[in-house]
């Protein structure tokens, strides 16, 4: 009779073990479906198309490596747009090309270092933006100092301006070459950095 009643316990525990694994891999779902809407968002506000965060940040989160028909049935999003943005990634160097035994298709997956990450997009967004205005801000420069009868100040706002690119292109190459755990270090002693300045130019005075 124990028995018995042991067997009835045991079936009647596996449908709510059923009931609780169904409801951890929807609440896993839902915080990653969280997760991948919130990037594309962020993306949309730092410049970048929302489709391409979204797909970076799936396959971040993804375990294994997924194929462009894969991307696309889990995002919702059109076949052609899941290409181009994957090619943006690749250009980025924040996904790469990977070889599944078995499939002929493309398979893509994340870089997940995320210090490699932020490495990696500030590399790009210099060589995309900062360069480009660095060449284009001394071209105007160059004229303006060739240029009779310019205002001495609009002169020298420009000089300003050139001489603030040229500190922030020093600075991200220098902080680019940065080892990882140098760099955490770093950051993470906050505004200690301003007091041990302060101390150094003291000692130096």
């Amino acid at each position: 009779m124990r028995q018995v009643m042991m067997s009835v316990d045991m079936v009647s525990v596996i449908p709510d073990i059923s009931v609780m694994t169904e409801i951890d891999k929807k609440l896993e779902s839902a915080a990653k479906s969280q997760f991948i809407l919130y990037w594309g968002d962020m993306g949309g506000q730092w410049g970048v198309n929302r489709s391409v965060a979204q797909i970076q940040a799936l396959l971040f989160l993804s375990v294994s490596p997924l194929n462009a028909e894969q991307i696309a049935e889990e995002l919702g999003i059109a076949r052609s747009n899941v290409s181009n943005s994957l090619k943006e990634l690749v250009g980025w160097k924040l996904i790469r090309r990977v070889p599944v035994p078995g499939d002929r298709r493309e398979h893509f997956e994340a870089v997940t270092d995320v210090w490699e990450i932020a490495t990696r997009v500030a590399q790009g967004r210099k060589e995309r933006e900062i360069d480009p205005a660095m060449r284009v801000i001394a071209d105007c420069v160059e004229a303006a100092e060739a240029e009779a009868g310019l205002n001495p100040v609009v002169l020298q706002r420009m000089q300003d301006m050139q001489e603030f690119l040229n500190t922030v292109d020093t600075w991200s190459t220098q902080m680019l070459a940065v080892p990882k755990a140098k760099l955490n270090m770093l950051m993470k002693m906050g505004s200690k950095v301003v007091s041990i300045l302060t101390l150094t130019g003291k000692k130096s005075e």
